[in-house]
């Protein structure tokens, strides 16, 4: 960050701060990065004084430390990244583009498919702490929406906020994180309504399930099962595990149960199609996987009994019944569904018609 140009008057800090023009000018030198005794130097004040301005700085913004007063000075446009104070509009020049073609962007990956990961150019970067990381994962599930500082809180801490004001600290090391070595523009984004991921900076695996999803409906619509199928496998592909594993936070809890529901969804919906092109040896393999994670779910426990009986193994078909009949009873106190009697009887009574066909419509979760 430059040293230069410090005394240059910066704009206001915002509205309803309540800073004087000296107090403006020393946050915008610590936005600088510049410490106690540059800022004396440069201001022309002793180094008390500039403690004392800082204070108030600090006082008057609600901020908690010098860390939280820099991402301010940024926020406010008080600073321009890599030019010192801002004195007025910054026009910045396009990239050079490469004698061979069109210039290329770092590539910037963020997967909430699984644990939290961030890549840059295929490079993983440390996100920090976890409260941190719940702040990323909250704007990479916000598909570029702007989250004000209240969602943040409400969806990362809950009913228990921060005593300080740590949202603007953890959003300045996550810029500082994401961004490449000498890149302009931070990915994550603020306004006056809150931050936001830039759109067209992030590649987020779950918008790229999102496309897949609706290729799969369209499938569904032309009636192209063999198209479902190998949609399905690569939107599966996608997840690596449970959806933001070990994060904190409501906003974490409620997409861990909405992600992995879709995620059983996407099986079921493979799974009945290739029973219908009967590949039913690969239905059951994915259905088995499937009803050990979620032993009391009775839509996959049918169709995992339909592809077995299809497959020749009628006796490992009623297995399965038995088996969730007793998880039920033991762990619920209740009977299996009418869903999971009609199977049984069908298999009992050798209905390969019944067997073949889809299960009702309200046997599975939706895709969307």
């Amino acid at each position: 960050m430059p040293t230069t140009a410090t005394t240059a008057r910066p704009g206001p800090a915002g509205p309803g701060t309540g800073l004087g023009p000296q107090e403006r000018r020393v946050l915008a030198a610590v936005g600088c990065g510049l410490r106690d005794d540059e800022i004396a130097d440069a201001l022309g004040l002793p180094e008390e004084r500039v403690a004392e301005h800082l204070a108030r700085v600090l006082a008057a913004l609600g901020l908690r430390d010098r860390a939280a007063a820099i991402v301010h000075a940024f926020d406010a446009g008080l600073v321009a990244p890599g030019r010192g104070p801002r004195t007025g509009p910054v026009h910045r020049p396009a990239p050079p583009v490469p004698a061979g073609g069109r210039s290329r962007s770092p590539e910037l990956r963020i997967s909430v498919l699984g644990p939290l990961r961030a890549r840059l150019d295929g490079r993983p970067l440390s996100l920090g702490h976890l409260r941190q990381q719940a702040v990323l994962a909250a704007l990479a599930l916000g598909a570029g929406r702007t989250l004000s500082r209240r969602e943040l809180l409400d969806g990362v801490w809950g009913t228990e906020p921060p005593a300080a004001n740590v949202v603007p600290v953890y959003v300045y090391r996550l810029r500082r994180t994401l961004r490449s070595d000498g890149g302009p523009d931070p990915v994550i984004e603020h306004g006056p309504l809150g931050y936001r991921l830039v759109p067209g900076a992030v590649d987020v695996d779950l918008a790229r399930l999102e496309e897949l999803l609706a290729g799969i409906g369209a499938a569904d619509r032309a009636g192209d099962p063999a198209e479902g199928v190998r949609l399905c496998s690569r939107a599966l592909e996608l997840f690596r595990g449970e959806p933001l594993e070990g994060l904190p936070g409501p906003l974490a809890e409620l997409e861990r149960l909405r992600l992995g529901r879709r995620r059983t969804a996407l099986v079921q919906r493979k799974a009945e199609w290739q029973l219908g092109l009967g590949r039913c040896a690969e239905a059951v393999a994915e259905l088995s996987a499937l009803s050990g994670e979620h032993p009391l779910d009775e839509p996959v426990a049918a169709l995992l009994m339909r592809a077995l009986y299809r497959t020749g193994r009628q006796a490992e078909a009623l297995r399965v019944f038995d088996r969730v009949r007793r998880r039920l009873a033991d762990d619920l106190g209740v009977a299996p569904s009418m869903l999971l009697r009609r199977t049984r009887r069908m298999i009992l009574c050798g209905d390969e018609a019944g067997l073949g066909r889809p299960a009702p419509a309200d046997a599975a979760a939706p895709l969307m």
